[in-house]
């Protein structure tokens, strides 16, 4: 008589549950963490104008409400937020890999420089006026992203180092080329030409009627942005490979996975998001080229991808908190007279305790890793 005991049948549908909800979460444990940094950062903030003698409480009413009483203010904080939305979703993709690329900056002017060459010269129709320019500005910055992810990939190059390097080169030769190839002949300041009418994005003061300054179409493009990194990321297997990747690049490895090829893509990927920002900048803020084109933008993206724990989901939160912050930050300056050092003071308080958690995920990695390896 066979008295084997029967085996377990696998239940899929309660497996798949417990995924989803493990999911569920993660992301409400990113947010409540998200939320605490940005406690913690106002806190801090709010103890050093104390101690300078000023009055915290002014100085807050002006920080915390001074982007919202106008909305030319409101369109300047969702016009800054677009940016920093967009930046910080491409280098949330590289940083769900472990692979901390820096070359936003350089990605978001690339992307509008070539982008301008098209938008400005080549006559299209509308529609094709904005697409073609976004598209070529994508696969420039897909080509930007993949030079340090094949270094790192297949050379083990350090991609802090490549991609900053990488930044440097691309801001010398966009300088070079607007001043003696784009600037108008004869203009005494260095810019180029207006973009093409067919090339300009809508403002939603054009299409409202509402005075909301350069705030465009690019807000929904950022936003929709968002919802298709995640799916990327969670619901298709490249994410898979990249999420795989983070958690344990030697198990993703052994898995069959070619991180290799999985690393090299994340940065190219990346790279191509964080070009329409460039664009954005381009067709719906500044419509023509000059010198500083994208400020510190580039660098604020990656402050907003780590705020939002590289979730795809939470980055135009984080965003929409970041931006608000750098525009309160000069009702501040002219209201409470307590400076933008203010918001610095802030920034850098968000920076530390992110660095601080960010660190000891490091170091919890490491450990497990030599734990292994033993």
């Amino acid at each position: 008589m066979d008295t084997a005991a029967p085996l377990l049948s696998f239940d899929r549908a309660a497996a798949r549950k417990a995924v989803h909800d493990e999911r569920r979460r993660s992301m409400l444990l990113d947010l409540g963490v998200t939320l605490a940094t940005i406690l913690a950062a106002l806190v801090m903030g709010f103890v050093v104008i104390a101690l300078l003698g000023r009055d915290p409480i002014l100085a807050y009413e002006a920080l915390l409400t001074g982007p919202v009483t106008r909305l030319g203010r409101v369109g300047r904080w969702l016009e800054l937020a677009t940016n920093l939305i967009l930046v910080g979703l491409g280098v949330a993709i590289a940083f769900r890999a472990r692979q901390f690329s820096l070359g936003g900056q350089g990605q978001m002017v690339a992307g509008a420089l070539v982008g301008a060459l098209v938008a400005i010269y080549v006559p299209l129709p509308p529609v094709l006026g904005v697409l073609v320019p976004a598209l070529v500005a994508m696969g420039v910055g897909f080509l930007l992203g993949l030079l340090p992810g094949v270094m790192k990939a297949y050379l083990n190059a350090n991609e802090i180092v490549s991609t900053l390097m990488l930044n440097a080169i691309v801001l010398r030769l966009y300088d070079y080329v607007l001043t003696y190839f784009l600037k108008p002949e004869g203009s005494s300041t260095t810019r180029s030409l207006p973009v093409q009418p067919t090339a300009q994005l809508a403002t939603f003061s054009e299409l409202f009627s509402i005075e909301m300054g350069r705030v465009n179409m690019g807000l929904i493009v950022a936003l929709l942005g968002a919802v298709a990194v995640w799916i990327l990321l969670e619901r298709t297997p490249f994410g898979y490979a990249i999420r795989a990747i983070g958690a344990n690049e030697r198990f993703a490895r052994y898995g069959g996975i070619n991180t290799r090829q999985v690393i090299a893509l994340a940065f190219a990927v990346g790279g191509a998001v964080s070009a329409l920002a460039g664009i954005h900048l381009l067709l719906g803020v500044h419509r023509r080229l000059f010198l500083d084109f994208v400020g510190n933008i580039g660098w604020d993206g990656i402050t907003v991808a780590l705020l939002a724990r590289n979730n795809p989901l939470l980055v135009p939160l984080s965003g929409l908190f970041y931006a608000y912050l750098l525009v309160g930050g000069d009702r501040v300056e002219q209201q409470a007279q307590v400076g933008s050092e203010l918001v610095q003071v802030i920034q850098a308080v968000i920076i530390l305790l992110i660095t601080a958690r960010v660190l000891g995920e490091w170091i919890r990695a490491r450990r497990a890793q030599i734990e292994q390896r033993l």
